[in-house]
């Protein structure tokens, strides 16, 4: 094959049309509703942001400066970046409802290598995410248990890296099992899970910060931006981990009941519903407690203590454990998804595409579970969880550029929504998620780019010889033949 032929066979494109067919007879149930999407999303958004990473960036730790009730401009900057890339999904989603997300929006966009490294990408990072949540659930489980007089040896509740004489983290392996099962059991019966275990999170958050707006003291909020513009700005690289997960969201739009009018709505909603929350909550903490007494760890816990409602704090560390396994659901959902469609295109192994009875792909969701389970259980995850901000930026950047590409060419696709300001608002969300990847250690950089490394092997020894695109693929003969019984 010549340079050119072989330029062209990595950069073809996926049909809309295509897409179209494909979901018809995808083997995914089409469960989910409105409101079960919008679920899904804040599920994914809220959680570890307001109980761990709000009190952390604002207190500050090791050589990161605090920057006290300015937090709350971390917050915003994270949630303007990724308000911008959460347009350019509404309208790929309302346009392209399919399982994959953003891996699918860079195919269709921009190219088929293009969208295999950022589908690779996703796989690490929502494994990742799902193994570092797991983690900090195993955390608040061994301190509550600690908190009623058992307590668990310290061989199965850390691992070896933590410097603790730990072997094994169980509690994390099983809450990785737990969650895969969940998942296993179908859309239909997650959709419902999630949408009782958010509203339950929304409630708890509400009551959090209106029981909190009374023990305020303003002389908490002087001053304001104590350590200056800079920790702030870098405080907004560590948050966005907080402010995305409408992005594993968009992986569920091949089971949404009306995709293209629902899925730009949930996750626009997601988002306007997880900011809301964020901006009081984080208000609310700076001003219950002084930023340099806040506990990293347990911000809102040890607010509550500070002011003398020690049984308040208790409440909040047992929810936020419900709390933090929505995000698990909703990322482990995301990765299934990504992998399914990646194996349904051709470029993974079709055996991994194979729907049960539920509408599930079993096989994906527990290899993902189990993957997770192990990653959480055994191997050192500080390095690991570092991966998942730049990976989730580099999606962005990807999509934003995407959404801009796509309108000049295919003005006349159709879409159920159009995001405002083409081409300003998506350019401003490029632009912004590569600043905040450049905010990150330059190690991320390089295990980022390993794994791509890694994901290009795989990519020219096995993906773009079986790809559905192209002609010469053992599987391209059932492409053909599936579409034109569907013609």
């Amino acid at each position: 094959m010549s340079t050119k032929d072989s330029t062209q066979s990595i950069m073809r494109r996926k049909p809309i049309d295509d897409i179209e067919e494909e979901n018809k007879h995808s083997g995914l149930f089409k469960s989910l509703g409105l409101w079960q999407l919008t679920a899904i999303g804040v599920g994914g958004i809220i959680g570890v942001g307001i109980f761990s990473l709000a009190g952390l960036v604002a207190a500050g730790s090791g050589d990161t400066p605090g920057v006290g009730p300015a937090v709350l401009f971390s917050f915003l900057i994270a949630g303007l970046a990724s308000a911008a890339a959460a347009l350019s999904y509404a309208e790929f989603a309302g346009m392209i409802p399919r399982a994959g997300s953003a891996y699918t929006y860079g195919y269709v966009a921009l190219g088929e290598v293009i969208g295999w490294f950022i589908g690779w990408d996703l796989l690490l990072e929502y494994i990742a995410i799902v193994a570092v949540v797991a983690i900090g659930i195993s955390g608040y489980f061994d301190a509550f248990l600690s908190g009623i007089g058992i307590h668990l040896p310290t061989w199965m509740t850390s691992t070896a890296d933590e410097g603790k004489g730990g072997i094994i983290n169980i509690p994390a392996i099983l809450v990785c099992l737990l969650v895969t099962w969940i998942l296993s059991r179908g859309t239909k019966a997650f959709g419902r899970f999630e949408l009782v275990a958010v509203a339950i999170k929304v409630v708890l958050i509400l009551f959090i910060i209106g029981l909190g707006i009374f023990y305020i003291d303003t002389n908490n909020y002087n001053p304001f931006m104590p350590s200056g513009f800079g920790p702030v700005l870098a405080g907004s690289a560590t948050v966005f981990f907080a402010v995305f997960g409408y992005d594993a969201m968009s992986t569920a739009a091949e089971e949404a009941k009306d995709g293209k009018k629902h899925m730009p709505k949930a996750i626009i909603l997601s988002l306007i519903v997880a900011m809301l929350l964020y901006v009081a909550a984080t208000l609310v903490l700076t001003g219950m407690q002084n930023y340099k007494d806040i506990d990293p760890k347990a911000g809102f816990a040890s607010a509550f203590t500070g002011v003398g409602l020690p049984i308040i704090a208790t409440i909040i560390s047992v929810f936020a454990v419900l709390s933090i396994l929505t995000v698990m659901l909703t990322f482990l959902l995301g990765v299934t998804r990504v992998w399914f469609s990646m194996s349904r295109d051709g470029l993974l192994p079709g055996w991994f595409a194979k729907t049960d009875r539920h509408g599930t792909p079993q096989r994906v969701t527990w290899i993902a579970g189990v993957a997770s389970a192990l990653l959480a259980g055994v191997f050192p995850i500080k390095a690991v969880a570092d991966l998942t901000n730049i990976g989730i930026l580099a999606a962005f950047v990807v999509v934003c550029l995407s959404v801009i590409i796509f309108r000049y060419k295919k003005p006349e696709a159709p879409r159920t929504f159009r995001l405002p300001f083409m081409p300003l608002v998506p350019a401003f969300g490029m632009f912004a998620s590569a600043f905040l990847m450049f905010q990150l250690h330059w190690e991320t950089w390089l295990r980022f780019f390993v794994w791509l490394v890694v994901g290009l092997i795989i990519y020219f020894g096995y993906g773009r010889k079986h790809s559905l695109m192209n002609p010469n693929s053992p599987r391209h003969e059932e492409a053909v033949e599936m579409h034109r019984s569907l013609g």
